[in-house]
């Protein structure tokens, strides 16, 4: 089992967002936010930003293909995926920074509950593009994707057994804690918004 989620953490660990800048003489963790993920890489260049998206949610569903076999029980599944989120967001190769953890757990998510996770990044689409309209492009980034997670605690609220609500509750409390900073700010604004109404 400790093997497995260590290699769920190896896999979850490797930097794509530092990679996609690979040749461009960008640091990711030196603009805009310095956050080390999609959302950052995504002000910076566009098709740089894909190749991150895809790298980062790819390691999640590599991780549990990797490590997941014979682990039968629900939690287990969870457990491996949340060893790659973390090593995403306390990636080694960043002396044990990273990123927030939202498209490494969209690949978690699209392995674990297929369906489940269509809906939901579909709501984070269409989330990202109203919100855009409206409010800041990171803060859009930040409300589509734990949204979107409260989307899919609700699906599992509904449809599937307590054990499946408690451990996406989990992972979703955690990446509301890796966001808080964001949810801070975005606070703030509306806050001064309101004053200066």
């Amino acid at each position: 089992m400790l093997i497995r989620i260590l290699i769920a953490f190896a896999c979850g660990s490797v930097p794509f967002a530092v990679l996609a800048m690979a040749g461009s003489g960008v640091d990711i963790r030196k603009v805009g936010s310095g956050n080390p993920g999609f959302n950052n890489v995504l002000r910076v260049s566009a098709p740089r930003a894909v190749v991150a998206l895809i790298g980062d949610m790819g390691k999640g569903v590599a991780a549990l293909l990797l490590v997941r076999h014979g682990a039968d029980l629900v939690w287990q599944g969870w457990l491996f995926g949340f060893a790659a989120i973390l090593g995403h967001c306390y990636s080694p190769f960043l002396k044990f920074k990273g990123g927030k953890g939202i498209a490494t757990s969209a690949g978690v998510m699209l392995v674990l509950y297929p369906l489940y996770a269509v809906i939901a990044l579909a709501y984070f689409a269409m989330a990202r593009v109203a919100g855009s309209r409206i409010m800041m492009w990171k803060e859009a980034g930040a409300i589509a994707s734990l949204s979107a997670w409260v989307v899919f605690v609700l699906l599992m609220l509904l449809f599937r057994k307590p054990v499946d609500v408690l451990c996406a509750t989990g992972v979703a409390a955690f990446l509301f804690w890796r966001h808080r900073k964001n949810l801070q700010h975005i606070a703030e604004r509306r806050e001064e918004a309101a004053v200066q109404q």
